[in-house]
């Protein structure tokens, strides 16, 4: 096992109710006035939030709600809501729902304890978070991992440009996770989830680094179990059993176990990023347009990786390990179909671009020159123009 730091401070409840316990973890952390942020309305609708404000009233905590949360969550938006925290004197900030108000959240809280600071600047790195209000999420949907992680996305709507912000001081204090609260999402976003957590883990999976036997059991276990019920959600969003695993995969897909003693590569996210910026295309829907592309390009950096992925997740060893290694690439298509998700960019709905567009992708990815992409494949501009010209069908 290579060396590692790892540190998970994220106070977790799972299980059935888990949400009434919000207002003990509020007061656990800190929290006598706090900020619930949401998304587009359907945490409104369930019931859910009136019934997390009645908990939290009863218990004599103050809150004010903030809605509005997109997916692909926006800096403008995030700058709103540190404004009304403010303005509120809000001391923690809750999260309802998943990544989108998830990084949300951590964008106000960050703000909120940092006035005299714009909040680009510590997604641009001109300036170092060194304190944040304490966050925590109310989980709605199992996808982003965004409630044990220590990354949060946001997009600037003027430039276009979507960054991820990684430190500690994104993960949030508590956790509060009923696989029940899931069970509405559409068909859609269950696919798109399912995505996201398979891609967390494969963007840790694939990696020079050898010596973590445990890591890449792990990596390996999480995928396959994300994939069965991943099949059995779809076919039933209220299989508390399928949607039970999901929820725990996801968080563990991007809480940092999958990748001990390993560098991630996430130039799958990277080139996704850059999707959702442009297109305004579904995190989960980027990143399945793009795997394939993406593998099939750098496969010859070590192609026993992918043969030993193809054999430990998908079942296949013929003996030939090269066979082997294209077979698991298609099978990891196959199964996106499988979730309908799109593999190309004309089933993404973004239409087939011309070169000029794929070569400003290229471009922006490498933050206009400034840097490579991965680690499994350090990637230049050539590289990605030729990732995205793969996958622009």
């Amino acid at each position: 096992m290579q060396s590692f730091v790892y540190h998970t401070p994220t106070e977790i409840i799972f299980g059935r109710g888990a949400e009434d316990s919000i207002a003990v973890s509020a007061k656990k952390y800190g929290g006598s006035r706090v900020m619930l942020v949401y998304g587009g309305g359907s945490a409104v609708k369930s019931g859910l939030l009136g019934k997390l404000e009645d908990i939290l009233r009863s218990e004599g905590i103050g809150i004010i709600g903030f809605g509005g949360a997109k997916p692909n969550p926006l800096m403008s938006h995030a700058r709103e809501g540190v404004r009304t925290a403010l303005d509120f004197g809000a001391d923690m900030i809750i999260a309802i729902g998943g990544g989108s108000a998830i990084d949300t959240a951590k964008a106000i809280a960050h703000g909120a304890a940092n006035p005299g600071t714009d909040i680009l600047r510590f997604w641009n790195g001109e300036e170092a978070l060194e304190k944040t209000l304490p966050v925590g999420v109310v989980l709605t949907i199992s996808a982003a991992g965004s409630e044990t992680s220590n990354s949060a996305v946001l997009t600037d709507g003027e430039t276009g440009v979507k960054r991820g912000l990684t430190t500690d001081l994104n993960r949030p204090r508590f956790a509060l996770m009923n696989p029940e609260l899931t069970f509405t999402l559409p068909e859609y976003q269950i696919a798109c989830g399912i995505t996201d957590i398979m891609m967390h883990t494969l963007d840790r999976y694939f990696t020079k680094a050898e010596g973590n036997e445990f890591t890449d059991e792990a990596a390996a276990a999480l995928l396959r179990v994300t994939v069965g019920n991943g099949r059995r959600a779809m076919a039933d969003p209220g299989d508390y059993d399928a949607m039970s695993e999901l929820m725990w995969c996801g968080s563990v897909s991007h809480n940092g176990l999958t990748g001990l003693g390993t560098t991630p590569d996430f130039s799958v996210h990277q080139l996704g990023h850059e999707l959702s910026a442009m297109f305004d295309v579904a995190h989960g829907a980027s990143l399945s347009v793009m795997w394939g592309s993406w593998a099939k390009y750098v496969l010859d950096e070590k192609p026993e990786r992918f043969s030993r992925y193809a054999e430990k997740v998908w079942g296949i060893n013929t003996g030939n390990a090269e066979a082997d290694a294209h077979a698991g690439i298609m099978r990891t298509e196959e199964y996106f179909k499988e979730l309908k998700m799109p593999v190309r960019f004309a089933e993404a709905q973004m239409g087939v671009q011309p070169n000029g567009v794929i070569d400003e992708l290229a471009l922006r990815c490498t933050y206009y020159g400034k840097r490579l992409v991965g680690q499994f494949k350090k990637l230049g501009k050539e590289d990605l123009h030729s990732i995205y010209r793969a996958a622009n069908k």
